[in-house]
């Protein structure tokens, strides 16, 4: 939890009972960074987010020399992590969800419902960071607690200068760093949708919802029959709710928009989960945390190669359709680890060493042509999901989850390549209503010739 101090319920507006942020650090004795010894590590890492770990762990585990450069090492992350289960499964990081549900649920209107067969979990966001710090602690990596502000790069390495003054040489930088985008360069116009998203973690007197099913998406709207401008908009750019029961009287609750542009104001987003909260008889005692999410989607790649190695939000890595990012970014620090584990690790002769080099490897192993393809299909989806109003955007789902689980799971989780991923499109195709195939061919139209025209250009 962020907070302990959880504010007690009285008369008035939901935003009253949320507590003061008290933020939470890991009760952990870091191993510093000593920059009087002057030495270059082999792999500086810049931010201290679940990728930017990831990383240093298994680069580390290989013998090689790290630094992690964060300004706040301990802070636990704020935001709640949802994952399908069988993706920490596969990473061997079941001990870090706190709770699981044996399936979810999407209800696309008042009289429809869809019930996916597939587990799902909440991240345990301290397990998490203690297992990777733990690791990392353990295979000597160095901590420093500060802000980048600038790398120069010279043949050799790069120099890391940070706000207290302090500079760090490495011969390899990454920058973790999120949606900052603090280091990695971009050359083109970034003009993303955003997801947006208001939450809670909540103690309630009751709520209408199954504790063993996570409600995945709930798109019905008769929360809004009393306020006509706030339907209006929500039929325009619809929000949906995502909800983690935890028991019968403590739950997760997420008004989201899936993707706009400009993204949708957060007090939008607000008044519309509080009239549903009271149109559902969720009556709110006391909330433990709040989160506020604006996750930019799709937008170019950054520039490919460039010295600066990337991961996670800040190399274009959040999935373009869903905003679905830390089960793909985890799963891609080991091809980031082992690419640069084959450049300096063992006992290669480093006098000939360019750091250009290895950089241009490491980023051709994190976006190959297969994987920018894939980005490509759901920039794609992202620009149809764009244009679909409420109805529309319920047709869509409606289709999508029809479709065979390998499909709908394949692209949730980024596990589709082309050409299943045209197989996917005529499947959806296929099962979509008569007007939501008209509507997909009259506003896809369009992105289909972009995404052909950026496919054409894009060759290795």
């Amino acid at each position: 939890m962020v907070t302990s101090n959880a504010v007690k319920a009285s008369k008035g507006a939901l935003l009253e009972l949320v507590p003061e942020t008290r933020k939470e650090n890991l009760e952990f004795e870091l191993p510093m960074y000593d920059p009087s010894k002057g030495l270059v590590v082999d792999l500086a890492v810049v931010g201290g987010g679940p990728a930017g770990l990831a990383v240093a762990q298994q680069v580390s585990e290989a013998g090689l020399s790290v630094c992690s450069i964060d300004p706040s090492p301990k802070l636990i992350w704020p935001n709640n992590y949802g994952v399908w289960v069988d993706e920490f499964e596969a990473m061997d990081l079941l001990d870090c969800l706190d709770t699981t549900w044996s399936g979810a649920v999407v209800y696309i209107n008042e009289n429809s419902k869809k019930d996916l067969d597939r587990p799902y979990g909440r991240v345990n966001r301290k397990q998490l960071k203690s297992k990777m710090m733990q690791k990392c602690i353990l295979n000597g990596v160095k901590f420093h607690q500060a802000k980048v502000i600038k790398v120069i790069h010279e043949e050799t390495k790069s120099l890391l200068i940070c706000n207290d003054g302090v500079t760090i040489q490495a011969a390899v930088v990454l920058d973790a760093t999120g949606f900052s985008r603090c280091l990695v360069q971009y050359d083109k116009p970034y003009n993303p949708g955003y997801q947006v998203a208001y939450g809670i973690v909540a103690e309630v007197e009751e709520h209408p919802f199954d504790i063993n099913k996570m409600v995945f998406m709930d798109w019905r709207d008769s929360h809004l029959n009393n306020n006509k401008k706030l339907k209006e908009r929500n039929s325009r750019i619809p929000t949906f709710l995502y909800a983690m029961p935890f028991s019968s009287d403590r739950i997760f609750l997420e008004e989201t928009s899936l993707v706009a542009r400009p993204g949708l104001p957060m007090e939008d987003i607000q008044e519309r989960m509080e009239a549903r909260l009271r149109h559902l008889g969720i009556k709110v005692r006391s909330i433990g945390e709040d989160e506020y999410c604006v996750i930019p989607m799709g937008g170019p790649l950054p520039v490919l190669p460039q010295r600066v190695v990337g991961i996670g939000g800040t190399a274009g890595m959040v999935h373009p359709s869903t905003g679905y990012m830390v089960a793909r970014t985890l799963a891609a620090a080991p091809i980031v680890a082992n690419s640069i584990v084959k450049y300096l690790g063992g006992d290669k002769d480093l006098s000939s060493f360019s750091g250009n080099a290895i950089s241009e490897e490491v980023w051709k192993d994190l976006w190959p042509i297969e994987r920018r393809r894939q980005r490509e299909f759901f920039c794609f989806g992202m620009d149809i999901l764009l244009k679909l109003d409420l109805e529309g955007t319920r047709r869509f789902f409606n289709a999508f989850f029809d479709l065979e689980p390998r499909y709908w799971h394949g692209f949730l989780s980024s596990r589709l390549f082309l050409p299943d991923l045209i197989f996917f499109g005529l499947s959806l195709f296929s099962h979509a209503s008569n007007t939501s195939r008209i509507e997909i061919m009259a506003k896809g139209t369009l992105p289909l010739v972009n995404m052909i025209n950026n496919l054409v250009k894009d060759r290795d």
